[in-house]
């Protein structure tokens, strides 16, 4: 498994790979004005020229990143993917100075919530979506993470 950080928009392969990746997830065909985020950033695991999972995020405020979509193939679950995705992450954006990121999730999925509270992210707060479900806001301080 081969994992990288991608600057800003990827290649558009690479792009198509996700969007196809996130659509079998989530069911969700759009980008969501992805192009529109400031200060993009992907988090890739590749496997075989294949995307096997995914975190993309944003700057919120300067010193403030939002972790914003990310996901494993199904057939790749239960191997670190998504442990190790965030871990890349989060270490790219101490190097680039962010001192917090915070990230959204539903109650429904389970195993990304219990992934946030395993590296230290907080639930700071929850809100009702215009759906009605209810959403899970979390933090973690960067710097207190630093090994």
């Amino acid at each position: 498994m081969e994992y990288k950080i991608v600057s800003g928009m990827p290649e558009q392969k690479i792009l198509e790979n996700i969007l196809q990746l996130h659509h079998s997830i989530f069911k969700v065909k759009e980008k969501s004005g992805i192009e529109s985020k400031p200060n993009l950033l992907f988090a890739l695991a590749i496997k075989n020229g294949k995307v096997a999972g995914y975190k993309i995020g944003y700057e919120l405020y300067k010193r403030k990143f939002y972790s914003w979509l990310g996901g494993v193939d199904p057939d790749c679950r239960n191997q670190g993917i998504g442990s190790k995705l965030m871990e890349v992450q989060h270490q790219y954006l101490r190097e680039h100075g962010y001192r917090i990121v915070q990230t959204i999730t539903k109650n429904k999925w389970r195993n990304m919530l219990i992934l946030n509270l395993k590296h230290g992210y907080d639930i700071i707060g929850t809100y009702t979506d215009y759906l009605g479900e209810l959403k899970i806001i979390l933090e973690k301080r960067l710097e207190e993470d630093i090994k």
